[in-house]
C-alpha cells in the first residue's frame, strides 16, 4: 500500500497562501463600524482670513455618530498640533447626527457648537485633528498635508 504526502501538502499549502493573502489585507478598507468620529473638516475658511468672527465660524470641525445610541459628549476633548483644545460641556448627541463645532464666537444651539475663539484653529498647510474621550483615550484622528481644496472629509 502506497501513502501519498504530495496531496496533505499541497492542502497545507493553500491553507497558508490564504491566509497570508488575508492577513496583507489592508485594515483601511474596512467600512466605518459606527460609533462617534471626526467627519468634515473645514480647516481653511473659504475667502480671506480676516479673523471676523464669521470667516472664524467658516472653519469648523464636524463630529458624527454613526452608532445606534445617543451620546453624552460631555468632557469629550477636540485638539489640534498645537494644543489648541476644545472640551464639551453637557451636550447630547443623537444617533446618526452630527454636531459641528465653530472655530469663533457663537451661542451652543442644536447641532452647532462654538469654540469662542479670536483666531483661526487649523492650520491650512497641514494639521491633526485629534478626538479624546474624557478618560484621555484617543478615539479618532484626521490629519492633511497640504491646503487643496480647504476641506478634509475623514471618514
Amino acid at each position: 500500500m502506497r501513502i501519498s504526502v504530495a496531496a496533505p501538502l499541497a492542502v497545507a499549502a493553500a491553507g497558508v497562501l490564504a491566509g497570508s493573502l488575508l492577513a496583507a489585507a489592508p485594515a483601511s478598507a474596512a467600512p466605518h463600524q459606527g460609533g462617534l468620529h471626526l467627519g468634515k473638516i473645514q480647516y481653511d475658511s473659504p475667502g480671506k482670513d480676516t479673523r471676523s468672527n464669521t470667516s472664524l465660524n467658516a472653519e469648523y470641525v464636524d463630529i458624527h455618530n454613526n452608532g445606534k445610541k445617543k451620546l453624552q459628549l460631555k468632557g469629550l476633548k477636540l485638539k489640534d498640533n498645537t494644543g489648541y483644545t476644545y472640551t464639551f460641556g453637557s451636550y447630547t448627541l443623537a444617533a446618526g447626527k452630527t454636531v459641528r463645532v465653530h472655530t469663533g464666537k457663537g451661542k451652543n444651539s442644536g447641532a452647532h457648537v462654538y469654540w469662542n475663539r479670536g483666531s483661526y484653529v487649523w492650520n491650512n498647510t497641514g494639521d491633526k485633528a485629534r478626538m479624546y474621550k474624557p478618560t484621555g483615550k484617543l478615539l479618532d484622528s484626521c490629519s492633511w498635508s497640504k491646503s487643496g481644496s480647504g476641506v478634509k472629509s475623514c471618514h
